[in-house]
C-alpha cells in the first residue's frame, strides 16, 4: 500500500462522494486506501460511506463513532488503521483539493531527508479581517507560550511517513491537539502552500465558538505558563494591596477620608476577586484535563468498522 487517506467527516452527505470521485481521477495509478471517519453524523453520510464500499472494497474503508468525538479522535482513529507507506490527513467537506496528493508524494518519494509534508493555507477570501486577526492572534500566542513551533496557518491536511505516523499514535493523549503534536514530534517538515477551495455544499461546524474552544485546548495542552502566569499574577497583586493598604491608611489616619476609601476598598476587594477567579479558573482547566486523563477513557468508541481485516460493529 503506498497512500492511506485518512478523512474525517461530520454530516458530509453531500460531499464524500464527489471527494471520491476526486481522488479516484487523481490517484489512478497509484495503490490506495481511503479510510473515511464517520464522526458522529446525524445526515446520511454513513449511508453513503456504505454505499462507497460497496461500489469499491478495494479503495473505500469506513469507521463510524457511536457519537460525535471531534476531529482529533477521528484523526486518530485514522492513523490507527492505516496502512500505507504514506499518510495523508484530508478533510471532508471538498475544500482541501486532491490534486496537491501527487505533488505531496513526489516530495517525499525525492528527498529521503523529508519525513512530512505539511500543505500551508494562502490567505482565505472567505474568512473574514475579524477571523483573520484572530487567526494570526493565535499562532503568535501559541508560539510565546509553547516550546515548540507552530507554522502559521499551517493546516491538518498533510502527508507523511510511517515513522510519524508512529510517533504521533504513540502519544495516547485524551486530550488531543493535534496541530500541537505535529510539532511536538518532531521530523524534518517541508511547508508548501495551497489554495483553499470554497465549500460547495453542506455547513462548517468550525464556527467563532468552536475555533475559540480549540485555542484553549491548544494553549492548555501544549502549555504550563499559563500556570505560572497565575502565580506571578498573584504575587503582584499581593504586592500591589500591602501598597495600597499603606497609602489608604497614611489618607485615613491624615486626612479623615472615610467614605472614599470605603469605595477604595470596595474596588480593590473586586479587583482582587477577579484576579482569584481568574487564577481559579486557569487552575480549574488544567485540572479538568487532568481527571480526563487520568480516568483513562477510550479516545474515540467504534460503532461500526467496515473494510478492515479485522472488521467488527460494537
Amino acid at each position: 500500500m503506498n497512500l492511506s487517506i485518512i478523512i474525517p467527516c461530520k454530516n458530509e452527505e453531500e460531499n464524500v462522494k464527489g471527494l471520491y470521485e476526486s481522488i479516484s481521477k487523481v490517484l489512478n495509478k497509484v495503490k490506495y486506501e481511503i479510510i473515511y471517519i464517520d464522526d458522529g453524523s446525524t445526515d446520511n453520510t454513513l449511508k453513503n460511506l456504505r454505499k462507497l464500499h460497496q461500489d469499491d472494497v478495494l479503495h473505500v474503508k469506513y469507521i463510524s463513532f457511536s457519537r460525535n468525538f471531534k476531529k482529533e479522535a477521528a484523526m486518530y482513529a485514522g492513523l490507527t488503521h492505516a496502512t500505507g507507506k504514506y499518510t495523508c490527513i484530508l478533510d471532508g467537506d471538498l475544500q482541501q483539493n486532491p490534486k496537491y496528493l501527487l505533488d505531496m508524494m513526489e516530495i517525499l518519494d525525492n528527498d529521503e531527508d523529508i519525513d512530512e509534508v505539511a500543505m500551508v493555507m494562502k490567505d482565505r477570501k472567505v474568512d473574514s479581517g475579524f477571523m483573520k486577526f484572530c487567526k494570526k492572534c493565535f499562532y503568535g500566542l501559541m508560539n510565546k507560550l509553547s516550546d515548540v513551533h507552530f507554522e502559521d496557518a499551517a493546516s491538518d491536511f498533510r502527508m507523511f511517513r510511517t515513522n510519524v505516523r508512529e510517533a504521533i499514535i504513540s502519544l495516547t493523549e485524551k486530550n488531543r491537539f493535534t496541530k500541537g503534536i505535529f510539532s511536538w514530534v518532531g521530523f524534518n517538515v517541508k511547508y508548501v502552500p495551497y489554495e483553499v477551495e470554497p465549500r460547495t455544499s453542506g455547513k462548517s461546524s468550525f464556527n467563532f465558538k468552536n475555533s475559540v474552544a480549540y485555542a484553549f485546548d491548544g494553549i492548555f495542552a501544549f502549555s504550563a505558563k499559563p500556570l505560572r502566569f497565575a502565580l506571578k499574577l498573584g504575587v503582584l497583586s499581593l504586592v500591589a494591596f500591602f501598597i495600597y493598604l499603606i497609602v489608604l491608611l497614611v489618607q485615613l489616619i491624615g486626612f479623615d477620608l472615610e467614605w472614599s476609601a470605603v469605595y477604595a476598598l470596595i474596588l480593590l476587594v473586586l479587583l482582587m476577586g477577579g484576579l482569584l477567579f481568574i487564577t481559579i479558573g486557569v487552575l480549574g482547566e488544567y485540572i479538568a484535563r487532568i481527571t480526563t486523563e487520568v480516568k483513562e477513557r477510550p479516545v474515540y468508541i467504534v460503532k461500526e468498522k467496515v473494510g478492515f481485516k479485522e472488521q467488527s460493529i460494537l
